[in-house]
This record gives C-alpha cells, sequence and structure tokens, in this order.
C-alpha cells in the first residue's frame, strides 16, 4: 500500500513536470525547526503542549511558468507533542518521513505562497514519561495524510526561508486518543534552504 502511494505521488508530480517542454530546473536541501501537537490530545485529565522538533531532507523546484511552479520534497520530521498527567511531564516524539508536493506560485520575484498534499510514513512512535520509554509504533497508524500551506522568500538565488501549516487530516489512532475524529497531526515549520 505504501509503495502504491508513493509511485502514484511521484509518477503524477515528475509525469507533469515532464510534461513542461522548458521547465527550469532545481534541487537543493533544506531543515528547519518544528513546534508540533496533536489536536484533541486534552483528554481524560491529560493537557497537551507544543513539542519542539526538527525537519530535514531534499527538495526539487520544477518551474512550469514565470510565476508558477511545482516543489516536491522528502523529508525527515519529528514532530509529536509534550503532556502533562497527575503532576507527571511527558512526551510523545512521532518521526516521520514526509513527502510534500507543493504547488508554488510567485506573487513577486522572489516571494511565493504554497499549498500541496504531503503523505508521511511513521519511522518511531516512542511515549516517555518518569524516565520510562514506551515503544507505541504498533498502536498508531503507519502513514499519516496532510495538507500544507505555507510562504516562501529567495533572499538569494541560492538561499531560501520559509514558513509552512502542517494540517493532519487523518487520525492517528482511536487506542491512544479515544476521540478518532479529531486525534490528528498538527504542525508549524520554520525553514531554510539551499538551491544548488
Amino acid at each position: 500500500m505504501k509503495k502504491n502511494i508513493l509511485t502514484v505521488v511521484m509518477a503524477f508530480t515528475f509525469g507533469f513536470v515532464n510534461a513542461q517542454e522548458k521547465a527550469d530546473m532545481a534541487f537543493g536541501v533544506k531543515g528547519g525547526l518544528n513546534i508540533s501537537t496533536i489536536t484533541n490530545a486534552d483528554v481524560d485529565g491529560v493537557n497537551s503542549k507544543s513539542l519542539v522538533g526538527f525537519h530535514v531532507g531534499f527538495f526539487g523546484e520544477f518551474m512550469i511558468s514565470n510565476t508558477f511552479a511545482i516543489q516536491p520534497e522528502v523529508l525527515y520530521s519529528a514532530q509529536g507533542t509534550k503532556f502533562e498527567f497527575e503532576g507527571l511531564d511527558g512526551d510523545l516524539k512521532l518521526d516521520y518521513i514526509t513527502i510534500p508536493v507543493m504547488a508554488k506560485y510567485y506573487v513577486a520575484d522572489a516571494f511565493s505562497l504554497e499549498v500541496g498534499p504531503q503523505i508521511g510514513f511513521l519511522v518511531s512512535a516512542k511515549a516517555k514519561s518518569g524516565g520510562e520509554s514506551e515503544d507505541v509504533k504498533d498502536e498508531l497508524k503507519s502513514t499519516d495524510v496532510s495538507l500544507n500551506f505555507g510562504l516562501g522568500y529567495d533572499i538569494t538565488e541560492n538561499f531560501m526561508i520559509g514558513a509552512r501549516y502542517n494540517f493532519g487530516l487523518t487520525r492517528l489512532q482511536d487506542e491512544l486518543f479515544p476521540d478518532e475524529d479529531e486525534s490528528k497531526n498538527s504542525v508549524f515549520q520554520i525553514s531554510i534552504g539551499y538551491k544548488f
């Protein structure tokens, strides 16, 4: 299933790009800060807070016209949430390999708005509290589908910065989070990148 979804996403992206006769292409690396939480994690006396993590990976930017581009990415993303329960502090750390495919519109020479879908594959999931750590990967869904909204600014021809909000569309799992319709990933990202 994972391979099929990945194949469809990549085939659509690169097929669309290859259909353009003279698309300008650039590749690069990016990384930055994640501020993440899980929606509706405040249940049964649990108070949740944002968890600070990071993301790092590669991207390609394919210019379709002077103002429009497609930007597929492959990122390692460390996210999750902090929580407090009966006086004990802990956290739930979720590590994903994510594949966003962003449509970028340049509203000015260096400033762009972006939107696009993302699929994430869960690499690890650990709950920590009171010095104890537990692997909870088997209790969570292995894939996560979300929608990204963001903006970017090209500082120079090679260096860029960006901000993005990742809105989870699929629930994590009802065993850990009883309200299955609302327990989803929510991630705010600040990035810096370099185009080769």
